[in-house]
């Protein structure tokens, strides 16, 4: 296939493993860079081999080499910069959350409808063979019926000055790592006959920013009767990113199902029996940005869209008004 043609907004440190790793290891092009400092993007372009350095994300955007948007900026600027990347006609491939609420979500969904133009929010989990082997288990009636799920996503504070604390930059413990906690518990509808319902949700705030969760727990409910429980923090001793599955037959647990190039893992116990699976630490970024090109070059199918975003933030927005706090505001550039 055609090398995919990148443009890159900001030089954020996930870019390095997101975008930068699986664009070498796939064979795209990193086209173009720009961020706030331009001695930061230059100093990015020669570190990781991007092209050329533009002076701001417009440029980038507007490159006529750029086909393809990845925006890694702090979650309140992606929706504002999707939105941009979308009117000039170009494909997005966007951190986690697309957006910092369920109006803005649809937006984005709407005006790439309008375009013609692919948006894919960055759920890289879901590519990897950790994911989709537990999927499998519950395909092939392994763990029999589904029962119960837990997810959680739990790690130590990040530094006072950073933007994931800043409620007008869309940030929070759910924004930032319960987002993939959610979307977890969303991407088993086909076992739980249907999409789950948040049942309650309770949160603390961050000490002095109001508004701001420090941790959320939420409980889910599927159509079929099955439960699950959401647990996610900013402000835990140690990182828990794990994923347990429990069925009538027996459960599956994977103890790094958002990071497996750190843990590889599926450990499943069934009534008749135990053993433990590896399926590789390759990166989740790899095999997503691998996904989003095949979809871009022949079509291949991809397990989520613009309109999965927009069911993401709306369960996230509920989780927030359940627990006494307010969506995230929109931002503006």
């Amino acid at each position: 296939m055609e090398p995919l043609r990148i443009g890159i907004l900001g030089a954020a440190r996930i870019a390095g493993r997101a975008i930068v790793e699986p664009a070498r290891l796939t064979g795209a092009r990193l086209v173009a860079v720009a961020a706030r400092d331009t001695d930061r993007a230059a100093a990015f372009a020669a570190e990781h081999g991007v092209e050329r350095v533009h002076a701001g994300y417009d440029d980038v955007i507007n490159d006529p080499e750029v086909e393809a948007i990845y925006n890694p900026l702090a979650n309140g600027l992606h929706g504002p910069w999707n939105l941009k990347a979308i009117a000039a006609g170009k494909h997005v491939l966007t951190e986690k959350p697309s957006a910092s609420n369920a109006a803005e979500a649809a937006q984005v969904r709407d005006a790439a409808r309008e375009q013609g133009v692919v948006v894919m929010e960055g759920f890289h989990y879901l590519f990897h063979p950790v994911t989709r082997r537990l999927h499998e288990l519950l395909g092939k009636g392994e763990l029999g019926e589904l029962q119960h799920v837990e997810t959680t996503m739990v790690m130590p504070p990040p530094d006072d000055e950073d933007p994931r604390w800043s409620l007008a930059l869309a940030g929070g413990a759910v924004m930032d790592v319960g987002c993939y906690a959610l979307h977890a518990q969303r991407m088993l509808a086909p076992w739980g006959g249907g999409a789950p319902t948040l049942a309650s949700a309770r949160a603390g705030e961050r000490k002095r920013l109001p508004g701001v969760d420090e941790w959320l727990n939420a409980d889910l409910v599927f159509p079929n009767g099955a439960t699950g429980a959401v647990r996610t923090s900013m402000a835990a001793e140690e990182v828990d990113f794990s994923c347990r599955i429990i069925g009538t037959r027996g459960e599956a647990f994977a103890p790094g199902f958002v990071l497996p190039h750190t843990d590889d893992r599926v450990v499943v116990t069934t009534k008749e029996d135990n053993w433990v699976e590896q399926l590789g630490r390759r990166s989740s970024y790899t095999y997503q940005l691998e996904a989003f090109t095949a979809h871009l070059r022949e079509g291949t199918p991809l397990p989520i869209d613009a309109d999965d975003a927009v069911d993401t933030m709306e369960l996230i927005d509920a989780c927030y008004r359940e627990a006494g706090l307010q969506p995230r505001p929109i931002s503006t550039l």
